[in-house]
């Protein structure tokens, strides 16, 4: 599996299909690509803020490209004429050959249309996504739980996409202990440095990581090619 950064909280996974995360392209001032450059076959969105919705809508209509979110935020969506699969915490969906299990994320939701008017669009979430014998966790805008020990249990991933931002999401401290509870293999550190207020240091994440699994830094527009 190629796994690419793109930035804040977007990766594209590409293996047997190519999954893109949390598309936050136009207006993130790291992003190395245009949104219209972008090839996937699913999109997954972990909750609706505009950093993580992102191009969303514009990338799955390009694409003909299946969008996978929480319930509440496919309603929103799918009047936006694309298609979607609306779930919920707990479950997973088998689209295209791939397993994807939503899970629980500890921040905020909510969605602003185009009217500037806030709704809500349900629960933030994370994804473990299993292709090609390989499992990913994307955590989302999470801060620590300690139910993430369940996760790592029950789904044992191999790699661990890790917020590290601190403000909105975990900070350093705070991600390192999250993945002992997790276990992964591979940690990579994500949404931090995109403004800042999440300006860190993925190196000093990496030496207090270490210890506990191999941590690669990406660049935005990097990838890591995993092999089990």
């Amino acid at each position: 599996m190629r796994i690419i950064w793109f930035g804040h909280a977007c990766f594209l996974l590409e293996g047997s299909r190519r999954i893109l995360i949390d598309p936050f392209i136009t207006g993130n001032p790291l992003a190395p690509k245009k949104a219209e450059e972008i090839r996937t076959d699913i999109v997954l969105v972990t909750h609706g803020h505009g950093d993580h919705l992102g191009d969303t809508v514009e990338i799955a209509k390009k694409n003909n490209a299946l969008v996978i979110c929480i319930h509440e935020l496919s309603r929103i969506l799918v009047k936006k004429d694309v298609e979607v699969l609306g779930m919920n915490i707990g479950g997973s969906v088998y689209p295209m050959g791939v397993k994807i299990t939503m899970v629980p994320a500890l921040h905020s939701a909510d969605f602003e249309d185009e009217k500037g008017e806030i709704l809500s669009s349900g629960s933030p979430v994370g994804f473990v996504v299993e292709m090609d014998g390989i499992r990913v966790y994307h955590a989302g805008d999470t801060g620590l739980f300690s139910d993430m020990k369940l996760i790592g249990e029950l789904y044992e991933p191999d790699i661990m996409l890790v917020p590290i931002g601190n403000l909105y999401t975990m900070g350093i401290k705070e991600a390192v202990k999250a993945v002992e509870f997790v276990k992964p293999k591979i940690a990579i550190p994500m949404h931090y440095n995109t403004f800042p207020l999440i300006e860190k240091d993925p190196e000093e994440f990496k030496r207090e990581a270490e210890n506990l699994c191999k941590v690669i830094i990406l660049k935005p527009g990097e990838s890591y090619e995993y092999e089990p």
